[in-house]
């Protein structure tokens, strides 16, 4: 089959580079490679699945085309390129020349023309299929029974195919080249296309079912009534102007030779140092194989055969689709680059293994003299209480270091080294080598310098892992451990057995040199950075006071658990009885397209239902919450998807995170997973658990203290509009606070103009939405919305009147937009910084998103950093007063504890100076404590 594909190559960059926004990729230089990657990963996937005979990507010029000349202000309303869209344009032809894709452009016309004219004319000269490969939906007007839209998927959803059938559907049309009359009449807000004011997609649609055409409306519009008329009389030239703005021409002069856009091999040479600069770590592997590695120079190629190289040409998807596909493709035909990093063997190392006590009594003197040492452990598995230790290996210089078997000799000569508080111990991820350390009866005392931590604070954006920063700061390639055990699988139980000795130390001790050279390197970093005193005195001292929570966990009650979740299912049992009533029959709740056609075909709850890219009625969240006031089954509808998901994310899955061999569960703390420095809870995240609705919060009440004792909450109290009135010295709320006013009250009275006695409860709802919404840059829309009985305007109405009572907030956000702008990053009270790569960028969209960070994060991040300040200072004070109480849990702005009754008075004076006086702030901190048999009462 001769099929063609035509990419939009500007509209796929754009649509990658937002889709990315949120969680942009960086290298490890800070160049933002969203769009490249998302540009290239398309590439891949066509060549791969689709498997095209005829390729091309089409670009658009800087050069002013017709439309511009007929119509100025086209596209003139449009936000200005990103910069770090702007800067990587020019790498996707690089990409597509090293994939052997022609690239096609022309002065005078757009990417639509070119792809419409060339698609045309393949279809003219037997192309057995065409596809448009964009997201731009004016290509509708082009496809026929032979040319398409294609539009790739998104997180793996597969890509959207669009035909005749679907185009119609879509826009409501009986033929596709009405999608040029749909656009004449509605226009277009992305291309400054004009249209008729007033008329909408229905509107058009109604009037082109009887009409035809914008010319056959024009032509007939005297039959319309009122307003309508008027509108269409007033506007028709610019009708006519727009349809011929959203026609695109199928008459560019461009050369056709379809020999010349045959979809080639792709370049080896040019592709993989592509792949390297821009660090496509898992693209490079999913083509060239599990051994791909970025490299910082040029890179010596495994070539292949001339017998594989003209089977290439004849069937360019193959080279790639073979390693996308497997893994044992023959190694020999692969493309494996030689690693230009550096790797074992390549320097000159000091690795030995410990055998003898005299070796093991040299090691111990070696450690103590160093006076600092990295050291990492090998283990049977992840799981600290279950896992076995296996070894541990020590570096004091760099190229050198030891490898000590476990032993119970060995683990008594080393507990003294762990145990001394002067020697500084150095690691990466050292938290789960803390762990095990304790569980084997090493606790390790003085300071711990965690190299991921470091990196964390220094480009929080980036990549923390070891081999990663190996290659990126030492550009040394670290031994795999698929490598040393291919045969491993995640989750289970490792067997060391088969591995050679000396393969495993070397492996062990390299990653305890590799972590000393890293320390080496961040060391001065995290002073340049201005980020030393948060590691010291925030990330550091908080490490070990995590790995005393983690291997605590907290009880749960299995049997209080069940009974939750017996409740809700008869909860569940009676929603679905009573939609089913509704419905008049039953159906599968969990299927969107038996729900769509119930609610859809058989209750016509709307006049025209949304459809989804795959046609099937749209039922999500969104699309439920709008009908719920129309009928009473979307509710329940609503209530029951609440409910479900409740069971089998709490209900269902809790029990199987219970500890086997403690019986407790025990979450893990992830400190470098946020950009504000909030701790993160995952295996199992307890940080989620609902806590505004009332079936989710009876979850709580499955945590229970040990036997006798009780539960223990502390909780700081509106902690954020405190930091908020703090930093932003406002009189008006810091008075507020001082004075013990209810706060939400107190704004209420000063926006409303009333006494604080006279608010209501609908008053005091909206100025507690306002209080919380106007750090994260709530809008006016935003305000309408989560109010849901006030419009826009007084939604603004009631924003300015905020602001004019709290004059000290809108100052301290333009104070720190102002500060982002000339610094490029913000920070916290104690220093943590959040860069902000776009505080300055051309487009407002882009730059509104940072400035709202520039706003927030200094003050979600001061909360951070209060909790992990008190946590150490709370834990400290446990262990120096000798209490049986222990800190089980963090959970957002709460710490939940395991009390001994007898010490309740002395545990409340510890966990109260510790939180409240945590941070010092010009605004005064409360919280509050609560006591309980279960988590739910002490909350």
């Amino acid at each position: 089959m001769k099929s063609l594909y035509l990419l939009d190559g500007m509209a796929l960059a754009y649509r990658a580079h937002f889709a990315l926004i949120r969680s942009p990729i960086y290298t490890s230089k800070g160049f933002n490679t969203s769009a490249i990657f998302g540009f290239t990963a398309t590439l891949i996937d066509l060549i791969t699945k689709q498997k095209p005979s005829h390729l091309a990507v089409v670009f658009d010029t800087s050069a002013p085309t017709e439309r511009h000349i007929l119509h100025p202000e086209y596209k003139a309303q449009r936000e200005a390129m990103p910069e770090d869209l702007a800067a990587a344009l020019p790498h996707l032809s690089r990409i597509a020349e090293a994939f052997g894709i022609p690239v096609l452009k022309m002065d005078g016309y757009e990417a639509d023309d070119i792809i419409g004219t060339l698609a045309h004319r393949a279809e003219a000269d037997g192309f057995d299929e065409i596809y448009m490969v964009t997201p731009d939906k004016d290509f509708g007007q082009l496809v026929t029974d032979k040319i398409k839209m294609y539009r790739p998927g998104r997180k793996g959803d597969g890509g959207e195919i669009l035909g005749v059938e679907e185009i119609k559907e879509k826009w409501g049309i009986t033929r596709v080249d009405q999608v040029i009359d749909m656009l004449g009449l509605c226009g277009d807000v992305s291309d400054n296309i004009p249209g008729v004011p007033g008329i909408g997609p229905k509107t058009a649609e109604k009037l082109l079912a009887k009409y035809d055409t914008v010319e056959g409306l024009l032509d007939h519009v005297d039959e319309l009534k009122g307003k309508q008329q008027e509108k269409v009389r007033d506007n028709a030239d610019q009708a006519r102007l727009s349809k011929k703005l959203a026609t695109i021409q199928l008459d560019v002069p461009i050369n056709s030779d379809w020999d010349a856009i045959q979809l080639e091999a792709p370049d080896q040479e040019k592709l993989i140092p592509i792949f390297a600069e821009f660090e496509f770590r898992t693209l490079g592997k999913r083509i060239f194989g599990a051994d791909f590695s970025v490299q910082a120079a040029a890179t010596d190629l495994v070539l292949m055969s001339e017998d594989d190289e003209k089977a290439a040409k004849q069937d360019p998807g193959s080279q790639i689709s073979a390693f996308a596909a497997s893994e044992s493709a023959d190694p020999q035909l692969a493309l494996i680059p030689e690693i230009a990093f550096k790797k074992f063997g390549d320097l000159k190392t000091d690795y030995r293994i410990v055998k003898t006590d005299a070796e093991l009594a040299e090691l111990v003197a070696s450690l103590t003299a160093a006076k600092a040492f990295a050291f990492d452990t090998e283990t049977t598995g992840l799981n600290p209480r279950a896992a076995q230790l296996v070894g541990m290996s020590f570096s004091t210089q760099p190229h050198s270091g030891y490898w000590v078997p476990a032993s119970e000799a060995a683990l008594a000569a080393l507990r003294p080294v762990f145990a001394d508080a002067t020697l500084t111990k150095i690691g990466h991820n050292l938290k789960f080598d803390l762990s095990i350390l304790e569980e084997n009866n090493l606790p390790v005392a003085g300071p711990c310098h965690d190299t991921m931590l470091a990196h964390a604070l220094i480009d929080p954006e980036q990549r923390h892992n070891l081999d990663t920063l190996s290659e990126d700061f030492l550009q040394y390639s670290p031994i795999r451990f698929s490598e040393l055990l291919p045969d491993a699988k995640k989750g289970e139980s490792i067997d060391y057995s088969g591995v050679a000795e000396k393969d495993l130390a070397h492996y062990a001790i390299e990653d305890a040199d590799i972590a000393l050279q890293l320390w080496q390197t961040f060391e001065p970093k995290l002073k340049e950075s201005g980020q030393a005193k948060v590691f010291y005195d925030i990330e550091v001292p908080l490490l070990p006071v995590l790995v005393t929570m983690e291997r605590e966990g907290i009880r749960m009650c299995e049997d209080t658990l069940a009974a939750t979740g017996a409740s809700l299912e008869s909860h569940i049992a009676q929603l679905q009885a009573d939609i089913y009533q509704v419905a008049g029959h039953e159906f599968n709740l969990n299927s969107p397209k038996q729900l769509g056609e119930v609610l859809f075909n058989e209750l016509k709850l709307v006049e025209k239902p949304k459809k989804t890219k795959t046609g099937q009625f749209a039922t999500n969240e969104q699309v439920l919450s709008s009908l719920a006031p129309k009928h009473p089954i979307v509710a329940d509808l609503l209530e029951y998807r609440q409910l479900t998901k409740l069971k089998s994310t709490y209900i269902d899955a809790l029990p199987h995170s219970v500890d086997a061999k403690t019986g407790r569960v025990h979450t893990h703390y992830g400190q470098v997973q946020t950009a504000t420095g909030r701790l993160s809870s995952n295996d199992p995240n307890l940080q989620n658990i609902p806590v505004r609705s009332p079936k989710g919060r009876e979850i709580r009440q499955a945590f229970v203290p040990r036997e006798g004792w009780k539960l223990l909450a502390a909780d700081y109290s509106q902690i954020e509009l405190r930091i908020l009135a703090a930093l932003t010295s406002d009189a008006g709320l810091l008075k507020a606070f001082k004075e013990g006013q209810d706060i939400h009250t107190a704004t209420a009275a000063k926006i409303f103009g009333v006494t604080p006695e006279d608010v209501t409860r609908d008053q005091r709802s909206t100025a507690k939405m306002v209080n919380f919404g106007i750090p994260y840059g709530i809008s006016a829309f935003g305000l309408a919305q989560r109010l849901g009985t006030v419009s826009r305007k007084e939604a603004q109405e009631i924003i300015d009147n905020y602001f004019a009572q709290f004059p000290g907030i809108p100052g301290y956000m333009e104070a720190q937009k102002e500060s982002a702008q000339k610094k490029g990053y913000v920070e916290t009270k104690c220093g943590r910084r959040r860069h902000l790569r776009d505080i300055n960028s051309g487009n407002g969209t882009i730059r509104a998103a940072a400035e709202r960070n520039a706003i927030n994060m200094p003050i979600q991040g001061t909360a951070a950093d209060m909790i992990k300040i008190a946590m150490v200072r709370i834990q400290n004070a446990i262990q120096e007063a000798g209490l049986k109480s222990r800190m089980l849990l963090q959970v957002h702005d709460e710490l939940v504890f395991d009390l001994e009754p007898s010490e309740e008075a002395q545990l409340r004076e510890i966990v109260s100076d510790g939180m409240v006086g945590a941070l010092e702030l010009a605004c005064p901190i409360e919280i509050e404590i609560g006591l309980g048999d279960n988590w739910l009462e002490a909350h």
